[in-house]
């Protein structure tokens, strides 16, 4: 299940992208926007912003605004920023490998499901991008 950290964050770039994402939107008017808290709001553009997908302007006319396209930015790279491995179990992630304490993982059925569990979801968000998420009406 998808953080509620995530959901904002995928909320938010989607407003972002409605609206161009070229000129500063106000975190304010974001929130507001998407119902979202605007101290949680904050943090998380403030961690894609130094993941180097977003940049910000202060002042007058001051927000954020997309540092790449949002066309070019894939999906799997902003669940990683904000929420981690994509992976369910630490033993089958690509990014944030460990090793199970209590198990074979070569004789671990578990384990064998969950890379296709990755495998499958990481090709859903490798090829999509944050202006899927768009919806212009």
């Amino acid at each position: 299940m998808l953080s509620k950290k995530t959901q904002y964050a995928l909320q938010a770039l989607s407003y972002m992208a409605e609206q161009g994402g070229l000129e500063p939107i106000l975190i304010a008017k974001i929130a507001e926007v998407k119902n979202i808290p605007v101290k949680f709001l904050e943090t998380i553009l403030l961690a894609l912003k130094k993941a180097g997908f977003l940049e910000s302007k202060k002042g007058k006319n001051g927000g954020y605004f997309f540092a790449i396209a949002p066309q070019k930015i894939k999906l799997s790279a902003i669940f990683r920023t904000i929420e981690g491995p994509i992976a369910l179990l630490p033993c089958v992630s690509l990014n944030f490998y460990e090793k199970c304490a209590d198990c074979n993982e070569k004789k671990c059925g578990i384990n064998k499901v969950m890379i296709e569990v990755r495998d499958n979801t990481l090709a859903i968000l490798d090829k999509r991008t944050v202006a899927d998420l768009s919806v212009k009406k």
